[in-house]
Formats: structure tokens, sequence, C-alpha cells
């Protein structure tokens, strides 16, 4: 036991010894880690911070070099080495080369055909810059000095010779259907009378509207708007041309021409005029006043309203609604440009619908002709086709309500008329089968009163 005991001992105390060291190394395992935990943070904030440092001190020293584009450099030449350069292009530029003897006419050519160009060109520049001057000219204010020979066309489009001698035309349609012989001194009166009529109403319209037309491509160029002649001029030809035309009707015809021309002046003038920027009635106002001028034709011839005067201002009547409304179709712009209030620009359903029925009007009041012993029954069948086919084009442009469709009725119903009227003329009855008729009805009445007497 003894032997064992030695052997034990020491060999126990270094096992003690090693376990001792090892529960001590365990037990500052937990310090040695939060050690080392601190130690690298704080390396980790003192780089952070030196990184922070770091860009502060660029950014403060570098503003130039972030906020402002890198300048280019200079060329490396010297300044006298691009002047050098310069002087020689200089030199080759302005450098004169002889001209041999041989290319000498072709030289002589060559400067006459410049030269030529060189005048040509001139007299361009010349024209155009007298062009320029011209048009400058043009747009500028100037007075304009009205000649002699200038005045007559001057007068014609003040009184709208066109539409006068339609007015003229549609009088001597109405005094040739009337039923009584044709005298032609009376003719030439009535004729003469109411296109001095018609004259004075559009001469004193065109006075009025002179504002208005200014706005309207169509009627700009009329000579008030224009200023080639005065406004007193133009009141004076209406009336150097309304009060002799009244008193050629009034005396040299019958008081009743007379009256219905004066009243279709002023119908004209008075009432049209003005309703045209008021209300769309003046369409049916103006086909009034288009509807007069065959009942005066009538009345110039027979003295007295019949029932033919009615009938043919009845044609005229309604035939200006298909006229009238296609022509305004295609100047919607125009009119509303010039402020005047046509069914075309506030009603356009209206306006085509009031032209389809007025040309349908026309087949009805073409039967009625040989109804009323004006025309024998071959009328309404000759007119039956040229009745039908403008009625088809009302239907087109009632449907249709194009450009296209207006002006093929508009252009239809320029030759619709005065064909009608033609046909009419033809068609008329001879005046003596109705004086024998009259005679007749006579004779007969006076029969009956002679056997009543016994």
């Amino acid at each position: 036991m003894s032997a064992a005991r030695p052997y034990g001992g020491p060999r126990a105390l270094a096992g003690l010894f090693v376990w001792h060291l090892q529960k001590r190394a365990f037990r500052q395992i937990p310090c040695q880690f939060v050690h080392l935990w601190g130690a690298a943070h704080g390396r980790l904030a003192a780089f952070r911070c030196f990184n922070f440092l770091k860009r502060m001190y660029v950014t403060q020293h570098n503003k130039d070099l972030s906020q402002r584009a890198k300048p280019k450099s200079d060329s490396v030449a010297p300044p006298f080495h691009e002047n050098q350069q310069l002087g020689q292009e200089k030199t080759v530029i302005y450098k004169i080369r002889p001209i041999s003897p041989v290319h000498q006419p072709l030289s002589e050519t060559s400067t006459r055909n410049e030269l030529r160009e060189m005048a040509s060109a001139a007299e361009m520049e010349g024209s155009v810059s007298s062009v320029k001057a011209g048009s400058k000219e043009e747009r500028q204010w100037k007075e304009m000095k009205l000649q002699l020979d200038d005045l007559p066309g001057i007068l014609a489009r003040l009184s709208k010779i066109k539409l006068t001698a339609l007015v003229v035309s549609t009088a001597s349609a109405g005094f040739a259907m009337a039923p009584v012989p044709f005298d032609l001194a009376c003719f030439l009166l009535a004729s003469l009378g109411t296109g001095l009529a018609s004259c004075a109403a559009n001469s004193i319209n065109q006075f009025f509207e002179v504002p208005f037309d200014s706005n309207m491509n169509r009627t700009k160029n009329r000579p008030l708007v224009r200023g080639q002649i005065s406004p007193l001029l133009a009141v004076c030809f209406a009336a150097a041309c309304g009060v002799p035309g009244i008193a050629l009707l009034m005396l040299g015809v019958n008081p009743l021409t007379g009256a219905l021309g004066a009243f279709n002046i002023f119908l004209y003038t008075c009432c049209y005029t003005p309703m045209k920027r008021m209300s769309i009635a003046n369409t049916w106002v103006g086909a009034v006043v288009g509807a007069i001028p065959p009942v005066m034709g009538w009345t110039a011839a027979t003295g007295s309203l019949d029932a033919g005067a009615v009938l043919l201002g009845g044609i005229l009547y309604s035939w200006q609604f298909p006229h009238f409304n296609a022509l305004s179709w295609g100047l919607r712009e125009d009119y509303s440009r010039g402020g005047y209030c046509m069914m075309s620009v506030t009603h356009p359903g209206l306006c085509r619908r009031v032209a389809l029925r007025h040309c349908l009007a026309l087949i009805g009041l073409s039967t009625v002709a040989p109804v009323l012993d004006i025309t024998t029954w071959t009328f309404p069948i000759i007119s039956l086709p040229i009745n039908l086919y403008i009625s088809y084009l009302g239907f087109r442009f009632y449907r249709d309500a194009d450009r296209s469709s207006s002006r093929k009725l508009f252009f239809c119903s320029l030759w619709h008329l005065p064909l009608l009227l033609l046909v009419m003329f033809t068609c008329k009855k001879p005046f003596l089968e109705k004086e024998e008729k009259g005679n007749l009805l006579s004779g007969n009445h006076g029969r009956a009163v002679e056997i009543r007497l016994p």
C-alpha cells in the first residue's frame, strides 16, 4: 500500500491542476468573447469614421470636379502656326492663274455669258422688288378715283344686272301668258318700268348691306364695299331708277301695275333686307318678292288680277325655295360670317324639307294650269319629266345634305324655270278659242233672256 501512494499522489495532484486550469479556461471564454467583440466593434466604428471623414474631405476639396465638366484641352499647336495656315489658304484662294492664248475666245464667250446671267439676275431682282413694292402699294389705303369709262359696269353691278334680267323675263312671261291680244308698246313700257324698279330695289339693298357684305367672300367685291362709288351716288342712282320706273308703270301701263311695283320695292328694301339678320322668315318674304313680277306682267296686259296671275305667282313662289335653299347651302359659312339668319345656317333640316316640298308643289301647280283654262292638258304631261327631275334632285338634296347635291339642284333650277315657262307658253290656249267660247256663252245667255221675256 505504501509503494502505491507515492506513485498515486503526484499523478493525482497533476490531474487536479490540469482540471483546475481547464475549469478556469472555460470560465474565461465568455469574457474573452465579449472583449474580442468589443475590440472588433471599436475597430469597425473607427473604420466607418475614417470612411466618413474621407468622403467629407473629398467632397469639400473636390467640388469643382463633381459639379463641372472637365474643360477641353487646348490645341498643342501654337497660334502663329494657325495664322500661317490661314495665310496660305488665302493665298491659294486668291491666286490668279495665267490663261493660255489658245482658250482666249472661250474665256470671252464665258465672260459674256456671265455678264448676261448677271444682267438677267439683276432684272429678276428688279422685277421682284417692283412686285413687292406694288403689293405694298396695293395694301396701302388710297382714294379710288371714278372714271367715266368704268361707270356703266359699276352701275350694272350695283343694280345686279343678272337678277334684274331674270325679273324682267318673268314679267314678260306673265305678259305673254295673259289671254289678251299682244300689245307691243304696253309690253315695252311694262318691261322697262319693271327693270327700273328692280334696279332701284337692288341698289338700295346694297346700300344698306355694305358692312355685312364686306364680311362675305361672295359680296366683298361689290362697288360700295370696295369704295368704287360713293353712297350718295348709289342713292341718287336708285332714286333715278325708282321714280321714273314707278311713274312709267303708273302712267304708261295702269295704276295696278305701278302699285305692285312700288309695293315690291318697299317689300324688298324695308322688309326682306332687315329680316335677313332677324329671322328665317326672310326666305318666305323674299319668295313673295320674286313672285310679284309675273303678276305685274299679267296685270299690265289685262289690267286685273285673275286666277292666271295667281297661278304664275305661285309657280315663281315655289320655284324660289329649291333655287335659293340650294344656293344658300353652299354659302353657309359666308352667311354666318356676315350675320345673316338663314335656314341653311340655323335650321338645316327645315331648309332641305322646304326645298323638297316646293319641288313637289311644282308638279301640282302645273296640273292646275289646264283646270283654270290657262293652258291645254298637254302642259302637265310635257312638264312632268322636268318637274320629276327637279323633285328627284330635291330628294337627293334632302337625303344627302352635301355640297354636291345642293350644287346639282341649284344648277338644275337655273334651266328649269325658263324651260317650264317656255313649255307653258307653247301650251297656252289660243285667244280666239276663248273669245269664241265667251261669245257663245253670252249668246246662250241672251237666248235664255229672250225666252224668259214672253
